[in-house]
């Protein structure tokens, strides 16, 4: 008798002492927007800097209110001069499309800078119903009800 394997056991899952391992090492690198939301809206210092790291034309069509906006390639020169190397660093891009936070984070990263990279990046923040800022001044859409629990206040994650 032949015993046929589901797709998604083909690979047999880790054992619990390596995925537990694998999961907090992740943790150690990712946050989330509602994360990184409580923690700025907890008042006072929220322990890191929040840096935006897209260009100038995307800045300007909306960012998290507090964040730096540093862009990726400008890192290198001007990472020194913006952020103190005692301070963590969460960085963010548009979206899950985009790596341009991981690539923030990783320049940052070399040259000392403790880093985690926000998932989701501002397209998640706007699609959370969170507050984001542009010229205009404040804004805020309704959440998307597949990305935002509709009566909650965050996942239950």
């Amino acid at each position: 008798m032949t015993t046929t394997v589901n797709p998604v056991l083909r690979v047999a899952p880790a054992a619990p002492a390596e995925a537990a391992a694998h999961f907090r090492a992740g943790l150690a690198f990712h946050t989330d927007v509602s994360d990184v939301a409580a923690a700025l809206d907890a008042g006072g210092d929220a322990g890191f800097v929040l840096v935006d790291s897209r260009s100038t034309e995307a800045w300007d069509q909306g960012h998290i209110p507090g964040a730096l906006h540093l862009p990726t390639a400008l890192v290198p020169e001007q990472a020194r001069e913006l952020l103190d190397r005692s301070v963590p660093v969460v960085t963010y891009c548009w979206g899950p499309g985009c790596n341009g936070a991981a690539r923030a984070a990783l320049a940052l990263a070399e040259l000392g800078y403790r880093v985690k990279e926000m998932l989701g990046g501002f397209e998640y923040w706007v699609r959370e119903g969170l507050v984001f800022e542009t010229w205009q001044g404040r804004e805020r859409r309704n959440p998307d009800p597949l990305t935002a629990p509709v009566d909650a206040d965050d996942c239950g994650c």
